[in-house]
C-alpha cells in the first residue's frame, strides 16, 4: 500500500560522526573476512575460538553458512556449535520455571531472580571446553553461537560478537512457529509472548546489558555488537563505539521506529496513513514509543544501525530523563504513546487495569498501567466507555458478563458502563481500576505509563480472536481491581478532561489538558499559529502532532540538530536539550500534544532489581 501522507515508518536519527572515523563494518563477506583473518594471524599456529552470542531468533545461519563455504574453499576445518546443544530438556525447564510461566495463558510472574546459567545443563562449560581444546590441535575455526555463548565459554575467545534482534522481529518469528528460548515450537502466540515477557526478556536482555557494559570497558579485546535485524546485511561495531553513539543520541531530539500490529478490532485509518501492507486485514496498534518494544534507527555516515530503545536508556538515562526522573524511574522510560485504531473496525474489549500493589504482588512488575485516551479522529456516532454507571458495582458487571457467556447472549455494555459520544480533542483519564474501552470508529492516541500487557479483559462481545480461539478473559483478576468509585460521578468530576489555558505567545496557546494526582503523566496541548519558545526544565518531553502537516524543532543552544516531523508522528525531547523553539510549517494552525512526568508525582517506581550481575555470576570473560 502506498501512503497518502509523509508519515515515516522508518525514521532515521542522524548522528554527526567525522567521515574519517569508520565506526561500523557491514556485510556477510566482510564479517567472514574478519574471522578468517583472525585465523590466519594466529601466532600460535592453532585453531581459533569465536563466540557469536546474541538474541534468540537472530539469523546466525546466514553468517555461518557463508563462513562454512569459505572455509571449505580454503581447506580450513570449521565447526559451528549451537548453545541449544547445552540446554536442559524442555520439560525440565518448564518444571523449573513454572513459577514464572504459570498455567495462565496470558499472565506470568516476572523472572528477576533467574540467571541465564539456569537454562543450561550441569557440566556444560566443561563439555564445551573439552570440545574446543580438542579442536585447537586441528588448526581450524570453532564458532559457539546462540544465546549464552559468552557465558558458556570456559576460555578466552579470540573473537566475540553479540548479534542483536528486535522484539518486533522475534514476534514475527513467533507467528511462524518459533517459541521462546528453550521452549520448542510456538503453538499459541499469546502464550509465547507471555513466556518472553515474563521470563526470556527479563533474563536475556539483562544478560545483553551486562555483555555490553563489560566489553565497553575492555578496548583490549576483539569484541563487537552486531545488528542482525537484517540477516543478509549484518552491521557491527565495538561496544565502546556503540555507547558513544547512544550518548550522542540522548542529547538530541529523537524518534523511535513505530511498531505496528493488526488485531481483531483493528481499523483501516492507520493502515492507509502509514502505508502498511495490503495483505494486513487492519492495523489495531501503533507503538511510538513503548520503550521495551521499539527500536531506534541511527544514521551513522552511510549506514543505518537498528538498536533497542532500552540500550539508549541504559547508556544515557540522565541526559534523556533528567535527574528527578532517574530518581523516580531509574533507566526505565516511564511514558508511552500508542495508537488504537478502530476506524471502520470494532470495539476494544471492556477492560480494567490493576492497582499498583496488585501488579507488584501478582506479577512482580514495578509499574501498573495508567492510561488516557485522546481522540485524534472519529466518525459520527463513535463512543467511549468510561466508568461504571451509578449504582452498578464491579460484582454486578462480572455477574452479567458471566451470564452472557453462559447463555451466549450478548451483553448490552451501556447498561452497566457510561457511554459517551467522542469528539476530536477530547481526553479521557483512566486511572487503574476504571472500567473502560474505546468504541468503534475512533483513532485514539493513548498516553499512558509504560506497560501495556496488564489489561484485564472483562467482556469481548462473544467474538473469536484471529486464531479462531476465544480471546482470554480475566474475570478473577478484574474482580480484585475494579474500583466501584470510578463511576458516573467520578467521570464527570475528573475523568473527562477540562482544558485550562496556562500560557500564550501571540495567538498561540498552551493548555493543561490532563492532570490527576493518581497519574504519573501530565498532558498539555499546544495550538500553534506561529513559533513557540519553551524549555525542558531538566525533564524529557514527548510531542505528537495531532493536527497539522509539519512542525520544526530548533534547539536554542546552537549545538543541537534541527528536527522536523509530520502529522501523527511522535518525538522525544531529552531533558538535556534545554531551551528550544517550535515552528509551525503547516500553513494553517497546528496542534501538538505534549506529555511529561507529572510534576507532583513523588512515588519511585524503580525496576525490580535483576538477578546477580551476569559477569560476577558467570565469569563469562
Amino acid at each position: 500500500m502506498t501512503s497518502s501522507t509523509t508519515f515515516q515508518t522508518h525514521p532515521v536519527n542522524v548522528l554527526s560522526v567525522p567521515t574519517e572515523q569508520k565506526m561500523i563494518q557491514n556485510g556477510i563477506s566482510t564479517w567472514c573476512s574478519l574471522v578468517i583473518s583472525g585465523y590466519t594471524a594466529n601466532a600460535q599456529d592453532q585453531g581459533i575460538f569465536v563466540t557469536l552470542d546474541g538474541t534468540h531468533g537472530a539469523g546466525f545461519d546466514s553468517l555461518l553458512n557463508r563462513l562454512r563455504q569459505i572455509c571449505e574453499e580454503k581447506g580450513i576445518s570449521f565447526t559451528s556449535d549451537p548453545t541449544s546443544n547445552y540446554l536442559k530438556p524442555e520439560q525440565d525447564l518448564r518444571a523449573e520455571m513454572a513459577r514464572y510461566l504459570t498455567d495462565n495463558r496470558a499472565f506470568g510472574y516476572k523472572a528477576t531472580d533467574v540467571l541465564p546459567g539456569q537454562y543450561f545443563q550441569s557440566g556444560s562449560r566443561e563439555a564445551l571446553n573439552s570440545r574446543v581444546s580438542g579442536y585447537d590441535n586441528g588448526k581450524g575455526i570453532y564458532v559457539l553461537y546462540g544465546p549464552g555463548a559468552s557465558m558458556l565459554a570456559d576460555r578466552e575467545p579470540d573473537l566475540r560478537f553479540f548479534a542483536d534482534f528486535s522484539r518486533e522481529n522475534q514476534q514475527r518469528c513467533h507467528a511462524q512457529g518459533m517459541g521462546s528460548f528453550g521452549f520448542g515450537r510456538s503453538e499459541d502466540q499469546v502464550e509465547t509472548y507471555k513466556n518472553c515477557l515474563f521470563l526470556e526478556w527479563p533474563v536475556w536482555e539483562t544478560y545483553r546489558r551486562s555483555w555490553l557494559d563489560y566489553y565497553a570497558g575492555r578496548p583490549d579485546v576483539e569484541a563487537f555488537y552486531m545488528d542482525l535485524n537484517c540477516s543478509e546485511e549484518p552491521k557491527w561495531l565495538r561496544p565502546s563505539s556503540l555507547k558513544e553513539l547512544l550518548r550522542q543520541t540522548g542529547r538530541q531530539p529523537f524518534r523511535v521506529k513505530p511498531f505496528f500490529a493488526p488485531g481483531i478490532w483493528g481499523g483501516q485509518y492507520l493502515k492507509e496513513l502509514c502505508g502498511l501492507p495490503e495483505e494486513w486485514p487492519n492495523c489495531a496498534w501503533s507503538f511510538e514509543p513503548i520503550a521495551p518494544e521499539n527500536t531506534l534507527l541511527l544514521g551513522i555516515q552511510d549506514t543505518i544501525l537498528e538498536v533497542p530503545f532500552t540500550l539508549l536508556m541504559e547508556a544515557a538515562p540522565t541526559d534523556i530523563l533528567g535527574v528527578r526522573n532517574v530518581e523516580l524511574f531509574g533507566s526505565y522510560f516511564p511514558i508511552r504513546f500508542d495508537y488504537l485504531d478502530t476506524m471502520q473496525g470494532g470495539r476494544l474489549s471492556l477492560q480494567v487495569h490493576p492497582r499498583q500493589d496488585y501488579v507488584e504482588t501478582h506479577f512482580n512488575e514495578h509499574m501498573t498501567q495508567q492510561e488516557s485516551y485522546y481522540i485524534m479522529k472519529n466518525a459520527p456516532g463513535a463512543k467511549v466507555y468510561l466508568g461504571l454507571k451509578v449504582g452498578v458495582t464491579g460484582k454486578d458487571l462480572l455477574e452479567a458478563v458471566e451470564n452472557a457467556h453462559r447463555h451466549q447472549d450478548p451483553l448490552e455494555v451501556s447498561s452497566y458502563v457510561n457511554e459517551y459520544d467522542s469528539s476530536v480533542g477530547d481526553l479521557y483519564l483512566i486511572p487503574p481500576g476504571t472500567v473502560h474501552c474505546s468504541g468503534k470508529d475512533n483513532l485514539v492516541l493513548e498516553i499512558s505509563s509504560t506497560t501495556w500487557w496488564f489489561t484485564f479483559k472483562i467482556y469481548d462481545y462473544l467474538r473469536l480472536d484471529k486464531d479462531g480461539r476465544p480471546r482470554p478473559m480475566n474475570p478473577e483478576h478484574a474482580r480484585h481491581n475494579i474500583n466501584d468509585a470510578m463511576d458516573t460521578s467520578a467521570a464527570a468530576q475528573g475523568l473527562i478532561a477540562r482544558p485550562r489555558l496556562i500560557s500564550r505567545q501571540g495567538e498561540s496557546t498552551e493548555e493543561l489538558l490532563g492532570h490527576r494526582e493518581d497519574l504519573l503523566f501530565q498532558v498539555h496541548r499546544l495550538t500553534l499559529y506561529g513559533p513557540w519558545t519553551s524549555e525542558t526544565n531538566g525533564e524529557f518531553i514527548m510531542l505528537n502532532l495531532v493536527e497539522g502537516v509539519r512542525v520544526r524543532l530548533i534547539p536554542l543552544d546552537g549545538q543541537g540538530r534541527v528536527f522536523e516531523w509530520g502529522y501523527a508522528e511522535s518525538f522525544i525531547i531529552p531533558a538535556s536539550v534545554g531551551p528550544y523553539r517550535l515552528e509551525n510549517l503547516s500553513g494553517t494552525p497546528c496542534t501538538l500534544i505534549a506529555a511529561r512526568v507529572n510534576p507532583d508525582w513523588e512515588h519511585p517506581l524503580l525496576p525490580t532489581p535483576q538477578a546477580a550481575d551476569v559477569e560476577a555470576s558467570h565469569g563469562f570473560l
